[in-house]
């Protein structure tokens, strides 16, 4: 039986909240621990994230996905953007210690537990949360495995440039449409200052390079957001990680938001059999 636990509160000082939901297999003793990280205008329950949940925790782990504390999000209106100043100031930085914090808080939570074992936790991370993952492998020696979907491998080439960048500095902010919501979503001028203030911490290439734990990286041919380059390039860093392509899967391997239908995508089925191989 798998044990559903939605939106709790994790508060912290001086930070705000995070929102977590847990999945674990009751009838399972030991199970590895899965902390997921979604991506860039993402949030722990867009598309199939919370099936796909269900089927890692079938599997025999249990599954951990929160929403970073800046994603726009708020505790009561978890899904999409109602708040566009929090996520105006969200920066990598933010999101590498929320995960750290949710990485603590999870160990608390479940080191009695006799269905988890917290001397095993896995990362994974989806587009943009793939980079976040990385980094907190290579600065956290509990991470025993990590694994990126349609991962970035670089940060910094993310930021606006030339005049874009110019006119960013001058007015403090830019905007992006988001094309689902229609929202116009900003990114204040701190993103980038605190890249630069923290740019060795936040260097994906350094941290892949580092990591001497087992690595699986995902990616399809069809990755319309994510290049196929960005996968070779991590794959070329960490020399012990595995790379696997999926043939005409996209940047969400089939998923979209919402999702209506009772059982995920095709792609994301042989996705999760892979990974469940990758972490046999």
């Amino acid at each position: 039986m798998i044990k559903a636990s939605t939106n709790i509160v994790l508060q912290r000082h001086d930070k705000k909240p995070i929102l977590i939901d847990c999945y674990i297999n009751t009838e399972k003793e030991a199970q590895p621990l899965i902390v997921f990280c979604h991506g860039y205008k993402g949030y722990k329950d867009w598309g199939a994230w919370s099936l796909m949940a269900i089927e890692f925790a079938k599997a025999g782990f249990a599954f951990v996905k929160f929403n970073f504390s800046h994603n726009g999000g708020t505790i009561e209106q978890p899904i999409d953007f109602p708040d566009l100043e929090a996520f105006g100031q969200n920066n990598y930085s933010k999101e590498l210690d929320d995960l750290g914090d949710l990485i603590d808080w999870t160990v608390g939570r479940y080191k009695d537990d006799a269905n988890v074992n917290t001397n095993r936790i896995i990362l994974i991370g989806h587009s943009r949360g793939g980079g976040i993952v990385l980094l907190k492998a290579a600065e956290d020696p509990r991470i025993t495995e990590v694994i990126t979907l349609a991962g970035v491998s670089d940060y910094k080439v993310r930021f606006p440039k030339g005049e874009a960048f110019i006119k960013w500095n001058k007015d403090g902010v830019y905007f992006i449409k988001n094309g689902r919501t229609l929202q116009d979503m900003p990114h204040y001028f701190q993103y980038y200052e605190d890249f630069v203030a923290n740019e060795e911490r936040l260097s994906i290439s350094k941290a892949a390079m580092s990591i001497k734990c087992p690595y699986l990286i995902v990616h399809g041919t069809a990755d319309e957001a994510v290049k196929h380059e960005e996968a070779e390039r991590l794959h070329s860093w960490c020399r012990h990680s595995q790379l696997l392509w999926f043939e005409g899967a996209n940047h969400v391997f089939g998923m979209k938001q919402p999702w209506k239908e009772p059982q995920l995508p095709k792609e994301m089925v042989l996705v999760l059999e892979a990974c469940y191989r990758f972490l046999s």
